[in-house]
């Protein structure tokens, strides 16, 4: 007798509804978005790149021979701007009547040591990877409370949990992040709104193709694992959590990271 997961038993329970994926143009993000489009979800993808976030909701409708017209929506934001946030919010309200999950999962690096950093290094990330998830969760709740049920997921980092040397500021917004969501999921969670972070590791992403070979090796041989995330490992965490399988946890770190220890 074969074991199944409960999304597989029971399906993911995501079908017509609305999923808004920032950062969801690459990366992680796109493997999201396909993933939910996937399940059936209508999938809002909000990126600042205007060109990657059309070509994202092309690639979907051809990845997955779908009939998407309409299900799946490109909307430029920046996520730092928190009227960009609002209009974000409301674009997805206007086209699906609904916000059922957020995954704040857009962020960016500006690497430096301590003594390098600049104010400006600093201040972008945080700006992006921290103020842009209490913006979004703060124009997104509202619209989930109203009908008393919603799914938030915010994407922290290995690196909020253990801290990385020359990301002083990266490691600041990822542990913030998990702050947030652990107040979050106590003050949304008698609104019906469940609140949760992902803590991804090594994940083998466009920019981390580009490292040099040695670096890569280096950085699988530090996972138990021996291979580094992919997208979709990311993206099947994600489903999970908002699924109807995941409905009674709240305020938990997920981490998705083959076992790795900075």
């Amino acid at each position: 007798m074969s074991l199944q997961s409960p999304i597989n038993e029971q399906g993911s329970g995501m079908k017509g509804k609305a999923v808004v994926i920032t950062g969801g143009a690459s990366g992680i993000g796109y493997a999201a978005a396909k993933r939910f489009a996937q399940e059936g979800a209508c999938v809002v993808i909000a990126d600042y790149n205007v060109e990657a976030g059309r070509l994202a909701v092309e690639r979907i409708q051809t990845e997955l021979g779908l009939q998407l017209e309409g299900k799946v929506i490109f909307v430029q934001t920046d996520v730092s701007v928190e009227e960009s946030v609002s209009a974000l919010m409301e674009a997805a309200m206007t086209q699906f009547g609904a916000i059922d999950v957020l995954i704040n999962n857009a962020g960016i690096t500006r690497d430096a040591m301590l003594l390098k950093m600049s104010t400006e290094q600093w201040q972008d990330v945080i700006n992006i990877n921290l103020n842009g998830v209490y913006y979004c969760t703060r124009y997104a709740a509202p619209h989930m409370a109203a009908r008393g049920k919603g799914k938030i997921i915010n994407t922290s980092s290995i690196v909020g949990l253990q801290g990385n040397i020359g990301q002083t500021n990266y490691a600041a917004a990822k542990a913030g992040l998990i702050g947030m969501t652990r107040t979050w999921s106590r003050e949304l969670g008698y609104k019906g709104i469940s609140v949760n972070a992902v803590a991804p590791g090594f994940i083998e992403t466009e920019m981390v193709a580009k490292m040099p070979g040695k670096v890569l090796e280096g950085m699988r041989a530090k996972v138990p694992l021996r291979r580094l995330g992919t997208p979709a490992d990311v993206a099947e965490t994600y489903l999970f959590l908002a699924s109807d399988a995941a409905d009674y946890i709240n305020g938990a770190v997920i981490e998705v990271n083959g076992g790795l220890s900075i």
